[in-house]
């Protein structure tokens, strides 16, 4: 070995060594497998020492959860069966506890209830892949109900309850469910689809019914008083299916059109629990608190998923209140909290109170934390710990933020990129469509460069599934081939992304939410975090608009405003300091309140199909006048003169 090759092994494995604090031969061997791969390049050799513990940190967690889950495979384990390994540990510990009642479940008694729902559910003659659908607000009669059912091979369906009308109905029949339950809170809106129903749907309620109301008119059963008769002992039914066969179903947002229906196997509710419970470091002594809709996985996946296969304490509230968030967490001891969208930006909106930091949360986990917010969280609310994850409910190409990268959604080992077969790939700027090299293949993006998230297909490895949608056609549109070699297939994530040069990767817009301006490729999410970020943490959702005459489309800007004075010149101000010139919102619209869904994701479909035109009175729209150096109102007058092209943008 030559000099130069002798000093790049010492500074690997010093830079190792120092790093990692492992024993000095492992640090060695670190070493001279880095330069036997990228012999002679500095570069790397300075990104390998820099990310190597992190890498080694999360090839252990990937390796864990590989071996556990081959195991549960071989087993044919399912949910149901590992979570009565669970309540033959500690059978008396507080396993939910609902937030709303106080009550308390214990494993025992979770597992009683879900005794109580299989009895149930066999009785009614329902067979191993039939659905149920649930239509009911967070709390633990819903991880009873769903977890019950499965023990007798039926799968829930987890309809959003904030749908109404079509898109209720929509989710419903697509599911093919025989039933639902719903909790009474809802019965207004189930009476709106009760008739465009299939006509012999089974209907079960939750909850009390005044001696008035209308259901009791109606031949629906109480399933709580069904439940209180059922027997708490363990079914007679041996169970079919095994670990990759199909558990429950939970939904897409729908942001961007009608909610799809992800399939969601045994297999994949543990990879992305388990996940959870090791990269950031969770305990089984842990409290956890759960305000998240278990409509979502985030909610009934990471957080529930913790208690039913780790042995954690959930607590269960039934809606998200960013006033009460603190004092909930302090009143229940909690450790861990959830998160996902816009919570974190809610919180730091609220007022300071002294529970925000008597508390005892050493951890958050979640997704959505923008990086705008990031730090002035951590601080404020004195979180030792931020675990964010990027990750679908059907994806193969989820990232973990392992060591608390500022802004990162996780990451992709530049040392060992192929071990964890993910890539960010260039697309069309105009349609997302993904570009091809002359032999086909996708072209990966460099570090620095915008790209679409994709992941390599492996169907006899569980962390490379994509079970996909009930709708088959849906389950195509997301499946693309002769990706990283020709022969290949690839899930398509839709969602653009950028990584530096140590492999972080950045969540940069959903696909479409991106838009050209001035030929240069504006950001929605970016500028929604500065715009939010000079409003004082206000609701904004930005999107370009198609303006007559004009390439590209014009930035637009609807921002959550109470009523009350808007200072448009100090705004116009802030935003020229803050943003380039063609990332300057043209359009700005103030209205009380920004559409978002009930997972706290902004929704733009309603707000770009309605653009700049004149809206009702509660609203005022403004168009940036370059020339005059202002906003103006955007009256009738104004509208038709940009329309015939006679202002000048």
């Amino acid at each position: 070995m030559n000099l130069m090759n002798g000093g790049i092994v010492l500074l690997v494995m010093f830079g190792a060594a120092q790093r990692l604090s492992l024993p000095w031969l492992f640090s060695l061997l670190a070493g001279l497998g880095l330069c036997m791969v990228r012999r002679g390049s500095w570069k790397f050799i300075h990104v390998a020492v820099c990310t190597i513990r992190r890498d080694l940190m999360c090839l252990y967690v990937i390796l864990r959860v590989r071996f556990s889950m081959y195991r549960n495979l071989r087993n044919r384990s399912t949910i149901p069966a590992l979570f009565a390994q669970m309540v033959s540990k500690h059978p008396n510990k507080p396993a939910l506890i609902d937030e709303a009642t106080g009550e308390v479940w214990t494993f025992r008694v979770l597992q009683q209830q879900c005794h109580a729902v299989a009895h149930w559910a066999l009785a009614q003659g329902w067979a191993e892949g039939d659905v149920v659908a649930l239509f009911m607000e967070s709390q633990p009669l819903v991880v009873a109900l769903w977890l019950g059912l499965a023990m007798v091979g039926v799968e829930a369906a987890f309809i959003n309850h904030n749908l109404r009308q079509q898109s209720l109905l929509h989710c419903v029949s697509v599911s093919g469910a025989r039933a639902m339950v719903f909790g009474t809170e809802m019965r207004g809106a189930v009476l709106e689809v009760r008739d465009s129903l299939k006509p012999h749907m089974l209907f079960f309620f939750s909850g009390e019914l005044d001696d008035g109301d209308d259901f009791c008119s109606l031949q629906i059963q109480s399933v709580d008083t069904l439940l209180d008769h059922s027997p708490k002992h363990p079914p007679n039914h041996t169970l079919r299916k095994e670990f990759n066969d199909r558990l429950f179903y939970i939904y897409t947002s729908g942001t961007t059109g009608m909610p799809k229906a992800a399939i969601v196997v045994h297999s994949r509710y543990y990879r992305i629990a388990s996940f959870g419970f090791h990269s950031f470091g969770l305990q089984n002594n842990d409290i956890i608190y759960n305000c998240l809709p278990l409509y979502h996985s985030a909610g009934t996946i990471m957080g529930v998923g913790q208690c039913l296969l780790f042995g954690v304490t959930v607590v269960v509230r039934r809606k998200f209140s960013a006033s009460r968030f603190w004092d909930d967490c302090v009143k229940h001891n909690c450790t861990v909290i959830l998160y996902i969208g816009e919570i974190c930006r809610y919180l730091l909106a609220q007022p300071v109170r002294s529970s925000e930091t008597h508390h005892r949360v050493r951890v958050a986990v979640g997704n959505g934390l923008r990086p705008s917010v990031w730090e002035e969280f951590v601080q404020r609310f004195r979180i030792s710990r931020v675990g964010e994850f990027y990750g679908a409910t059907e994806c193969n190409c989820s990232l973990i933020n392992i060591d608390g990268q500022v802004g990162a959604c996780g990451f992709n080992s530049r040392i060992m990129p192929s071990f964890y077969p993910i890539r960010l790939v260039r697309v069309k700027e105009e349609n997302g469509e993904l570009l091809r090299d002359r032999q086909g293949l996708c072209v990966p993006c460099l570090p620095g460069e915008p790209g679409m998230l994709v992941g390599r297909l492996n169907y006899t490895d569980p962390l490379r599934r994509f079970d996909g949608y009930i709708d088959q056609e849906s389950t195509n549109k997301k499946i693309a081939h002769n990706v990283f070699k020709m022969g290949d297939s690839a899930y398509v994530s839709g969602d653009m992304l950028v990584m530096d040069e140590y492999g972080y990767m950045y969540f940069k817009d959903r696909s479409g939410d991106t838009f050209r301006w001035r030929g240069e490729n504006v950001s929605t999410a970016e500028v929604e975090g500065v715009l939010s970020g000079l409003l004082g943490h206000a609701d904004v959702a930005v999107y370009g608009v198609t303006v007559p005459g004009v390439e590209g489309k014009a930035g637009m800007a609807a921002v959550a405003h109470s009523g009350g004075q808007f200072d448009l010149d100090a705004f116009l101000l802030a935003v020229q300091k803050a943003l380039p010139s063609y990332a300057r919102p043209i359009f700005l619209r103030l209205m009380p309140s920004v559409d978002t869904t009930g997972t706290f994701k902004i929704q733009k479909t309603r707000l770009q199909r309605e653009g700049f035109r004149p809206q009702e009175s509660s609203e005022n729209i403004y168009f940036l006048n370059s020339r005059a150096g202002c906003y103006e109102a955007v009256t009738d007058e104004l509208y038709s003169d940009i329309m015939e092209e006679r202002v000048c943008l």
